[in-house]
């Protein structure tokens, strides 16, 4: 099921986009639609850029706390899909990749996610440097 549906993608995908690029050229013309193209890609590199910084915040914040930085690893997944989708030339792929970028949108993404999957992380305390152990390397430890 899943294979058919990825064959049904990538056939129906560059087919969308060379209507798409046949609408909006005869719409507002050749230059117009190149330039419109160009555009995207160029926002995209700029908002991966912006989103990616903000991303790397909240990355170590939750690292710091000592907590499992799943929501943002996936943020980053998302986000870096979307703009690669972005710097792909075409407006059907360029609205996927806006839609992604979007953070209401991944959340929708999560919540349909969560009813298929469940996380399940492994129980334990955390690391605790006990004060009794001496921890030697090779050329630290002679034999008296």
């Amino acid at each position: 099921m899943f294979g058919r549906l990825l064959f049904l993608t990538f056939l129906a995908v560059p087919l969308i986009e060379i209507a798409l690029f046949i609408l909006i050229g005869g719409a507002i013309g050749v230059v117009p639609t190149l330039l419109g193209v160009l555009l995207t890609a160029i926002a995209g590199a700029v908002l991966i850029r912006w989103q990616g910084i903000s991303l790397l915040r909240d990355l170590q914040a939750t690292l710091n706390r000592g907590e499992l930085p799943a929501r943002q690893l996936g943020d980053a997944m998302l986000i870096g899909l979307g703009g690669l989708l972005l710097l792909l030339p075409g407006y059907f792929s360029d609205l996927i990749g806006i839609l992604l970028l979007i953070p209401a949108t991944r959340s929708l993404i999560y919540r349909l996610l969560a009813t298929r999957f469940r996380v399940v992380s492994a129980g334990g305390a955390p690391f605790v440097r006990d004060p009794n152990l001496i921890d030697l390397d090779d050329s630290g430890w002679r034999d008296r």
